[in-house]
């Protein structure tokens, strides 16, 4: 008999794993930023919203609006895995805004948390978002 081969997207030989762990990766990141970083931008469950810098200075509202969407709803998309790689792009943006503009002259333990979420978001960027999400249901039924 012959052995049909499928296409797979993941990087990894063992592709389950490699589907698992970018699931785990995708859900605990976004959760994390939304919850410790996101909502208290909001006023949710800290008793006033915190002060979002605007180091670029853009205009108030602007900035305000791009900061929570960037923590909160682009979040979201990466957790289900829809437009996960774009979706990555506006949190990128403020956490790499974050350690080289507001944290660049800071120490390394300041630094380090706009570092880390970077970093996660480079690595989902680049590899997508796996096999568990909204992206990979749509892309297959394009393909096939």
């Amino acid at each position: 008999m012959k052995k049909i081969l499928t296409k797979t997207l993941s990087p990894h030989t063992l592709p389950a794993v490699f589907d698992w762990g970018m699931l785990l990766l995708r859900v605990a990141v976004s959760l994390e930023i939304a919850i410790v970083h996101g909502f208290k931008k909001i006023g949710v469950g800290v008793s006033q919203a915190e002060n979002i810098p605007n180091p670029l200075h853009l205009p108030d509202a602007f900035n305000n609006v791009f900061a929570i969407a960037a923590n909160i709803v682009f979040p979201f998309f990466v957790l289900i895995g829809l437009f996960t790689r774009l979706a990555t792009l506006p949190t990128l943006a403020v956490t790499l805004t974050g350690y080289f503009v507001v944290h660049w002259n800071d120490s390394l333990l300041e630094k380090d948390t706009p570092f880390i979420y970077s970093l996660i978001f480079l690595v989902i960027l680049m590899l997508g978002p796996g096999k568990y999400s909204i992206d990979n249901a749509l892309y297959k039924k394009h393909i096939v």
